[in-house]
């Protein structure tokens, strides 16, 4: 799987390893990033808000593909709009619990 399928598009699985390795941790280090250099340049939190624009479609796009991968549809991904809950149940589905086996009806592939 290219970066262009893996940050752009919504179709396709993805297993836990590639979720974390290739989404959670590296977006979690530029936000880090872009905030420390906030803060030491005194730039109101633009850099921040620009990555964190940024980040937006390919984080959907990995969640949607974890979501596939639990043999689920992307629809999942509103269940964040859930106060606390919703962000809980996410972070273990898609960060702890294990794709499914084999070939499921979004794909025979998991990367």
């Amino acid at each position: 799987m290219d970066l262009q399928q893996l940050y752009l598009k919504l179709d396709g699985r993805i297993g836990r390893r590639t979720y974390w390795l290739k989404g959670v941790i590296p977006f979690f280090i530029i936000g880090v990033v872009a905030a420390l250099i906030d803060y030491y340049a005194d730039a109101n939190n633009i850099l921040t808000t620009i990555a964190s624009l940024l980040l937006i479609w390919p984080g959907i796009a990995m969640m949607v593909k974890r979501w596939h991968d639990r043999d689920k549809s992307g629809w999942w991904i509103l269940i964040q709009l859930i106060p606390i809950v919703g962000s809980i149940w996410s972070l273990i589905e898609l960060g702890f619990l294990k794709g499914t086996e084999g070939a499921n009806k979004f794909g025979t592939e998991t990367f």
